[in-house]
């Protein structure tokens, strides 16, 4: 009975961490306004200190043409970095460890929810 018990809790924490991490894009639009300041998205988008952000999830680091990419940036693309999922909520979490080297100055977002939006929203953002 003890392991039962312990099976249904075990899988209720599992539950509820694959919920936290469904992002919800309307919510990462709110929390994106941190990265207003140096990234654009959507239409009309352009190049700001950071790159645009349009159709970044599944696309090679480093690959906004006519952005001048730090060398860590270009060098990640070049071993193969693609933006999925999982290494858009690293680099979120913590740019510096995840990438080091980068040029990019922000902290990160600690919040693994804020993490999930913001990638949710930015699975939207796909034009020019």
């Amino acid at each position: 009975m003890l392991k039962l018990m312990r099976g249904v809790a075990m899988l209720a924490l599992l539950t509820g961490a694959a919920q936290a991490a469904d992002g919800n894009a309307k919510d990462g639009e709110d929390v994106f306004r941190k990265c207003r300041a140096c990234h654009d998205a959507g239409p009309g988008a352009r190049n700001k200190l950071g790159p645009i952000l349009n159709g970044i999830v599944g696309r090679k680091a480093a690959s906004v043409e006519g952005y001048n990419y730090s060398p860590a940036n270009k060098k990640a693309g070049q071993d193969g970095w693609v933006w999925t999922d999982a290494n858009l909520d690293k680099y979120l979490a913590n740019p510096r460890a995840a990438m080091p080297g980068n040029r990019m100055s922000f902290a990160g977002l600690t919040d693994e929810q804020d993490r999930a939006d913001v990638i949710a929203y930015l699975k939207t953002q796909t034009g020019k």
